[in-house]
């Protein structure tokens, strides 16, 4: 996979017939280029006439340009001129001068990928699918790393000494600009506790628009303090920059903790039959973030001022680390996972993954607050693809569930079983009242379907 970074304008087309191609051949690849980039509306010249004059056409700069060919001749030409350069080979056995060129397809239809990896993601997390890939080229050779980088993996763990692991997370803070320390804080401390590790050391960057003011950035630092002493954590360092790469707040966290090796939890150790809950209900972070994010919008919609406070209430409740900590002390569970950005729907479908077994899900048995069902049918948005920190996922044996349904109702922690872990595989079966149904996907949270007016 190439790592040349580009952004993707226009396209030049050179599809010449060649040894082992048939005029048909030929016109076959040509038309097949030429859908694909119609499909995604770039601009494209044919080169008929000299490359030079080809330059002369183009509107964008020449490494904004993808030029698509069979010769390697105009390729090496188009390469020399700051063209980002496609060919395709359509000999499995020609392998002559790859390295001149930035990708080799094997056929036309393969362009799509290429285009994709110049033209701009959707707000958002990275995509699964380019992850995936880009880790599949990845060698794990250090036998410290007990859990690799991996789709689904929220943390890294590494084996500090024969009994402890330290568990290491890093997470930025990019939807929520109120309260914004102490969401950097929970938000890693959640994922840290997954584990079965206690979150124990933070470190921070903050990063400030320009015109942001001393006062301003000692109110976030005071939000991180504030948070890393209620739940015991050391803030031990980080850094503070005002920049106009950013045009507002952003704080990322890097978390660390520690578990012994015996009662770290991985998802690898799920298997069929395992029960799947939930605790609390959807979408607590999505709901406060809206609230706090959109008064304005929800008071033109006819809510009062109580009732939006309220709603901003519901950040307190995003910590998962109560129910957490109790899962990870009752035998049986095997496995948790938080739900963040994308929602229960991109939780899910990660766990899948990680885990490596299909889930199966039912659909009634999903629970949503009153109050975040109310906002989504008002914002005509998914609480399924809603952001929704302070929902944990648990993975738990099926001999072990009343334990822990008893050591969650003693802490009054509502818990649903939602589903079970079905068959080994990658994938989620979802059932309303018995009957398949299609399990959601969001190209992006829902949330930023309203910060960022994305429609995907």
């Amino acid at each position: 996979m190439s790592f040349k970074p580009f952004i993707l304008k226009a396209a030049v087309i050179s599809i010449e017939q060649s040894v082992g191609l048939t005029p048909t051949d030929t016109g076959n690849i040509l038309d097949t280029v030429q859908n694909i980039l119609h499909r995604h509306d770039i601009p494209t010249i044919i080169m008929d006439q000299l490359l030079s004059e080809v330059f002369d056409k183009l509107e964008t700069m020449p490494g904004q340009t993808l030029f698509i060919g069979n010769q390697m001749a105009h390729l090496r030409q188009a390469s020399s001129r700051g063209m980002i350069t496609v060919r395709i080979s359509h000999d499995r056995n020609d392998d002559a001068n790859s390295d001149d060129v930035d990708f080799v397809i094997p056929n036309a239809a393969q362009l799509a990928h290429v285009i994709r990896l110049g033209s701009p993601m959707p707000i958002g997390k990275f995509p699964c699918d380019l992850l995936e890939r880009y880790l599949d080229d990845f060698s794990f050779q250090d036998e410290s790393v007990i859990i690799n980088p991996g789709i689904g993996e929220d943390t890294a763990a590494i084996d500090i000494q024969s009994s402890e692991t330290l568990i290491l997370k890093s997470d930025p803070i990019t939807f929520a600009t109120d309260s914004i320390g102490y969401y950097t804080v929970l938000i890693n401390a959640n994922d840290i506790a997954t584990s079965g590790a206690i979150p124990r050391w933070l470190l921070t960057t903050l990063l400030f628009p320009p015109q942001s003011t001393p006062s301003q950035a000692f109110q976030v630092m005071q939000d991180l303090k504030t948070a890393c002493y209620q739940w015991g954590i050391t803030l031990c360092g980080g850094h503070t920059e005002i920049t106009d790469a950013v045009t507002r707040p952003v704080v990322t966290g890097m978390m660390a903790g520690v578990v012994e090796r015996s009662r770290l939890l991985d998802k690898r150790n799920i298997r069929t039959g395992d029960a799947l809950w939930i605790t609390k209900s959807l979408a607590v972070e999505g709901t406060s973030i809206i609230a706090r994010e959109f008064g304005d919008r929800l008071r033109l919609s006819g809510y009062t001022d109580g009732e939006i406070n309220r709603l901003k209430e519901f950040l307190f409740s995003i910590s998962i680390l109560d129910e957490a900590r109790i899962a990870a002390d009752t035998p049986g569970v095997v496995a948790m996972h938080d739900v963040t950005e994308g929602g229960l729907a991109s939780a899910v479908s990660e766990l899948s993954t990680a885990g490596r077994h299909i889930i199966k899900i039912r659909m009634a048995a999903i629970p949503v607050y009153p109050e975040t069902s109310r906002l989504c049918k008002l914002l005509k948005i998914d609480p399924l693809g809603l952001i929704a920190s302070g929902c944990l996922l648990i993975c738990c044996r099926p001999d072990y569930c009343q334990s822990l349904i008893d050591n969650m109702s003693r802490r009054h922690i509502s818990l649903t079983q939602i589903g079970e872990i079905g068959p080994p595989g990658k994938g989620v079966e979802a059932y309303d009242q018995e009957k398949p149904v299609k399990w959601p996907e969001f190209a992006t949270d829902e949330i930023t379907r309203l910060l960022f007016g994305s429609r995907e």
